[in-house]
């Protein structure tokens, strides 16, 4: 059996994301999309919108600055479609075919099931709706009654909708003005070929889910695979020794993890990355906590749910991978009112030359504030890297200290 060390699984995941490859220097297209998807496999969604929608960090994390039509464009045109994987993600439509499995009841959330049991032929009417009115949003139905609530406080047309969307019997795209899903029929909206191919067995398609999990994280335990395509472990466990056996996925030994590894055959070491990226908290390099405090040493918790009072870092916070190592966290937000790249906080990891991360750092939110077409970087200096990198923005042109009025 192979016996790779830590630092050696680290390169290996991260050639895998795609962080081995230099980003365009010319005209970034579909093409390049593709090709990053071929490495990550899906985009997580998240309403999110206090930087930019988080689903658009993963490709400027690999391809610099790029349309920002990129993604839309792919789903309009059936090359993506939506559907519940690593939470709500983009997946190609060429994987649809892995998914019909899933598509069935019983719906994996109990509060949300009872709802649904409840609307009796209710939900055959929205699909009726659907079929000869479509494409609807939500409100179309106007079954609410009263305020919203929580995200999840779902009036029945949003239940029905949401479930006749889990079961695959109609699509969704997000309307880019507000994220709203727009629902209708699936043969409007991904391509007949797709939806031709035949539907797997449950256990074949967890076969090749995992196979799709290892190309992309290129190396990780029966946990780092399984959780990729949010499937069970236990379940996973029988698929992945099939898979050893049939020489798809190769048993290894990380020295410093105390668990079984597989790698992908496909998997290459390299001997350095080289790379520099902020990664939004839903970028599979960093979305199993896990994985990243095993893999990187590195401690990552989401704060934007934290009341303000209790957050350690900030409310949404960046990850900064410079060459193979994640150094530094940095809280930001998009001012767009006053054209205006907010660094919040920055915080540089224990043992990392402060004056490189943050000549880097400050170089990748220059990047980031052109591509988001803000005029200015303010930084606050809080946390203990803010003071070397609001030094630093004194000396660079578009970049201010925070302001001082009241």
């Amino acid at each position: 059996m192979l016996t790779l060390s830590n630092a050696e699984a680290k390169r290996i995941a991260l050639a895998a994301q795609g962080f081995a490859d230099p980003r365009p220097t010319g005209r970034v297209d579909r093409r390049h999309l593709r090709r990053v998807l071929d490495r990550i496999g899906l985009i997580q969604i998240d309403s999110v919108n206090v930087l930019v929608r988080s689903q658009e960090l993963p490709l400027f994390a690999r391809l610099g600055p790029h349309p920002r039509t990129l993604i839309d464009g792919a789903t309009r045109d059936g090359e993506l479609f939506e559907y519940w994987v690593h939470e709500a993600s983009l997946v190609p439509t060429n994987h649809y075919h892995l998914y019909r499995w899933r598509m069935r009841e019983p719906y994996p959330w109990p509060g949300f099931r009872r709802r649904v049991h409840g609307l009796g032929d209710y939900i055959e009417q929205v699909y009726q709706r659907v079929v000869d009115e479509g494409p609807l949003v939500a409100g179309d139905l106007k079954a609410r009654v009263g305020p919203k609530g929580t995200w999840w406080d779902y009036d029945d047309g949003k239940t029905a909708l949401e479930a006749l969307f889990y079961l695959g019997r109609i699509t969704a795209r997000r309307r880019p003005r507000d994220f709203a899903r727009v629902y209708d029929l699936r043969e409007r909206m991904i391509p007949a070929e797709a939806l031709a191919r035949p539907a797997l067995p449950e256990h074949d398609a967890r076969k090749e889910l995992l196979v799709l999990a290892a190309k992309s994280h290129g190396v990780g335990t029966v946990q780092d695979l399984a959780d990729y395509h949010r499937l069970p472990p236990t379940q996973c466990k029988p698929a992945l020794a099939e898979l050893a056996e049939e020489g798809r996925l190769l048993p290894v030994r990380v020295r410093e993890w105390d668990r079984p590894a597989f790698l992908h055959p496909e998997a290459r070491l390299r001997r350095q990355i080289s790379a520099r990226a902020l990664l939004c908290p839903f970028d599979p390099v960093v979305w199993n906590r896990g994985r990243a405090l095993r893999m990187f040493g590195f401690h990552y918790r989401i704060e934007i749910y934290t009341p303000a009072p209790k957050r350690q870092y900030g409310y949404f916070v960046l990850p900064f991978l410079l060459g193979d190592a994640l150094v530094a966290r940095v809280d930001l937000k998009a001012d767009r009112a006053n054209q205006t790249l907010l660094v919040q906080s920055a915080w540089a990891e224990p043992g990392v030359n402060e004056r490189e991360v943050v000549a880097e750092l400050m170089e990748e939110l220059q990047l980031l504030a052109s591509w988001l077409e803000l005029d200015r970087i303010e930084v606050t200096g809080r946390g203990h890297l803010g003071p070397s990198l609001q030094h630093v923005a004194r000396r660079v042109r578009g970049v201010r200290p925070p302001s001082t009025d009241s």
